[in-house]
């Protein structure tokens, strides 16, 4: 429970309103009641702003007057309450200790306040930081360094030798460090690669549920400082992904990708292997990256869905455009060689 003054201290928010009000929870506009925080980024929902049950409202400054109940304002509405949601949080706290039913081994290195839940198992030379989280049946592969308040909740596997920074969060059912998919063709099938690498994520990465990163063939896999990874992705051995990039759910990058800075990858985007996208791209959902992308901006390929009849129509068309070019070339040259003028 927070009241208003002190939510408006916290943000540096102007308060138009009672500081005394008291806060206990969040709320969307369409359905917060007395007693929730919600908040307005987009104007075009300012309709259910007027109608909002919430008691107070985040929003920007143009936004104010129509503001029907008090209003904090901040210059970015999202991020503020973004930055004030953890304070509602209601997540169970985990206090330091090893469950009983944990197996750690004796060379593991166990940092101050380190909290290992039931069944989990931690090998040897693990080494876990300050305030580590690991929940329920997770395993610690041998040699793996996690840093300080490393959260890894329940099922994660982290395989043998991955090093992952400080504040690092990993939800449940990610696999980090399983053999990246590496075979040699002959003529008696397929003989496999030893993934000798390993995976190196930075600080402050979020790794969403059932996720996972390959070790390297021969170099690490690396996903840098603040990159955030949404649920179901793949990361193929020995991609490199750039500080601050965001991927979205489903999304599949294939070996040796390389992907810079401050990008964001939709939804069930695909990366092809062995090429590189700049910093500061965006690429759009169900995309295919086929080629490197040398400079910043947005880049879509996925066809957005259409009524049946006038989609297959236009599918039939696009397989005769290529009969359609010859055509059109033929009738240049054939125009051209009466003195025609080009039309074209």
């Amino acid at each position: 429970m927070l009241t208003l003054g002190e939510i408006a201290d916290f943000l540096g928010a102007e308060l138009h309103g009672d500081r005394s009000v008291q806060i206990d929870s969040l709320g969307t506009l369409q359905s917060a009641r007395a007693g929730q925080l919600s908040f307005l980024a987009n104007p075009k929902y300012r309709s259910w702003l007027q109608q909002t049950g919430a008691s107070a409202v985040l929003c920007r400054a143009d936004e104010q007057p129509h503001c029907p109940v008090a209003a904090l304002v901040v210059d970015d509405p999202y991020l503020a309450f973004a930055r004030i949601s953890h304070r509602f949080d209601r997540r169970p706290s985990r206090p330091p200790g090893i469950h009983g039913s944990a197996l750690v081994a004796e060379g593991a290195v166990l940092g101050k306040d380190v909290s290992i839940g039931p069944n989990v198992v931690i090998e040897q030379d693990v080494v876990l930081g300050d305030g580590c989280v690991v929940m329920a049946n997770s395993v610690i592969g041998q040699g793996s360094q996690l840093g300080a308040q490393v959260t890894v909740w329940p099922n994660v596997t982290i395989c043998h030798g991955v090093v992952i920074g400080d504040r690092t969060n990993i939800h449940p059912g990610a696999v980090i460090g399983s053999d990246g998919f590496g075979f040699a063709p002959s003529a008696q099938g397929w003989q496999k690669v030893a993934q000798v690498g390993t995976v190196r994520i930075g600080n402050d990465v979020d790794i969403g549920s059932a996720t996972t990163v390959d070790r390297g063939a021969i170099d690490d896999t690396v996903i840098g400082n603040g990159v955030i990874i949404d649920n179901q992705v793949q990361v193929a051995h020995n991609v490199r992904i750039g500080d601050h990039t965001a991927i979205a759910g489903k999304a599949g990058i294939a070996g040796s990708a390389v992907i810079g800075k401050r990008c964001l990858i939709a939804g069930a985007a695909g990366i092809n292997g062995h090429i590189e996208i700049a910093d500061d791209v965006q690429v759009m959902a169900m995309t295919l990256v086929s080629r490197s992308i040398t400079e910043p901006g947005a880049y879509a390929s996925g066809q957005p869905a259409d009524q049946q009849d006038r989609w297959r129509k236009n599918t039939v068309r696009l397989r005769q455009l290529d009969d359609l070019f010859k055509r059109v070339k033929t009738l240049e040259k054939q125009a051209q060689q009466k003195g025609e003028p080009d039309q074209t």
